[in-house]
């Protein structure tokens, strides 16, 4: 048991510290409407995974390229659309204060959105959490519910974390968060824009 809680919580950290979609989502919406709000969407995780780790662990190395290929430039057309958001809200905070934005169930369901459009988490599943659970599931089933709970509870604790700390910089004042609002829908566009590259790139290879 000790192995596969090990496996989920360390794979866990790792995925919940890496740069990424998710993560620059937190901090547009921290600078948005606060930490306080956005604590809810750490939770986004267990509404999305569900199709991924089906998908993943059902038809893994069955799937056609293209859907790849269709998934990176769904996910950099939201990435876009989370930009543009992220920039009105900061046209908006230069003249009204910050935090009167978007109710926590929009923003975990948002949040959701972005991790399914990830094709990140398709290949934790697919490469690393997927064989894992299989493997714990042939030992004991028990062994296979131990490794993801520890998975998503490390993975939720840490974005809690993430988000606090994010919090405590946009806490510095209005001016601060108005800044994080421009930072993040820089970095939500420039990922939006890496994504889309990507399905481009690939598509014209396949084409080719």
């Amino acid at each position: 048991m000790i192995r596969y809680l090990l496996i989920g919580s360390s794979f866990a950290l790792a995925a919940a510290l890496q740069p990424g979609p998710l993560q620059v989502f937190y901090l547009s919406k921290v600078a948005d409407q606060g930490w306080r709000k956005t604590m809810p969407a750490a939770f986004a995780p267990l509404i999305s995974d569900g199709p991924i780790a089906l998908v993943a662990v059902l038809v893994v190395g069955q799937l056609p390229p293209n859907l790849w290929v269709g998934l990176q430039a769904a996910g950099g057309l939201l990435l876009l659309f989370l930009a543009a958001s992220s920039l009105r809200s900061w046209q908006k905070h230069q003249e009204n204060p910050p935090g009167q934005g978007e109710e926590t169930p929009r923003t975990v369901l948002q949040a959701a959105l972005v991790n399914l459009l990830n094709p990140n988490p398709y290949l934790a599943w697919s490469l690393v959490l997927g064989p894992a659970v299989l493997e714990a599931w042939t030992t004991r089933p028990i062994f296979a519910l131990g490794l993801l709970m520890a998975f998503y509870g490390v993975m939720i604790a840490a974005s809690l974390i993430l988000i606090r700390i994010m919090g405590t910089a946009s806490a510095l004042g209005p001016d601060t968060r108005r800044t994080l609002l421009l930072v993040s829908a820089l970095l939500l566009a420039g990922l939006g824009l890496y994504f889309l590259g990507n399905a481009g790139w690939e598509l014209a290879l396949r084409l080719s």
